[in-house]
């Protein structure tokens, strides 16, 4: 078990990235005309608008306590379509806000990271590994949400950009999402990984050795 004051950094920065995740989402959305958001206090980066405290403080405290792999989530922002002049494409820019938002912090990370001196005194002691934890959280939060599963965000973005029928027939799976993503999880894993982390691991490890 890693201990507790690294298990705390670490859920400081991923309550951190969900809440910049979904104020983007709440950005966008009111940027595209829709007020829904915003008007129920979304769109701020304050993140007792945005925890869900099962799945933004339970769940992950639990996974980085006992080594699972972590998925946490946020209060989704609510979106009326109706809004938007193109529902399904005002949607999906909505939707993809979230992981954009995520890669810009990833890079803001990165350039701290090559800004920090070589040597830093002890009570900067936890600022290299703090910044290095907030680059890779954010990588896996953009890489993760945008997988093309509904109700993550990838399904979402995918659901504009094929055909309505086919779009249709994604959002049936919706409900199932979830499911799915814990099926990926359980399948049998290689060496050291999930399926699902064999399936994403090289978009993840292209964009952190890009970054750093």
């Amino acid at each position: 078990m890693p201990p507790f004051d690294v298990i705390l950094l670490s859920l400081a920065v991923l309550v951190l990235s969900l809440s910049f995740h979904e104020a983007a989402h709440a950005w966008m959305a009111n940027r595209l005309g829709d007020p829904t958001a915003r008007n129920l206090g979304r769109l701020t980066l304050n993140p007792l608008a945005h925890i869900d405290w099962i799945g933004t403080v339970l769940f992950p405290l639990i996974a980085m306590s006992t080594g699972l792999p972590i998925i946490g989530w946020a209060k989704p922002v609510p979106v009326d379509v109706r809004y938007f002049a193109k529902p399904r494409e005002g949607f999906a820019i909505v939707a993809l806000a979230g992981p954009v938002s995520n890669l810009i912090l990833a890079a803001a990370g990165a350039l701290i990271w090559r800004l920090l001196p070589a040597s830093l005194g002890p009570v900067a002691s936890y600022l290299p590994p703090l910044v290095l934890q907030f680059i890779v959280i954010n990588v896996l939060l953009a890489v993760f949400n945008m997988i093309p599963v509904p109700p993550l965000d990838g399904g979402n973005v995918l659901m504009g950009l094929v055909p309505a029928n086919v779009a249709h027939a994604i959002g049936w799976l919706r409900p199932y999402g979830f499911l799915i993503l814990y099926a990926l999880m359980l399948l049998p894993p290689g060496p050291g990984q999930s399926f699902l982390s064999q399936l994403t691991s090289p978009i993840r490890h292209t964009l952190l050795e890009w970054l750093l």
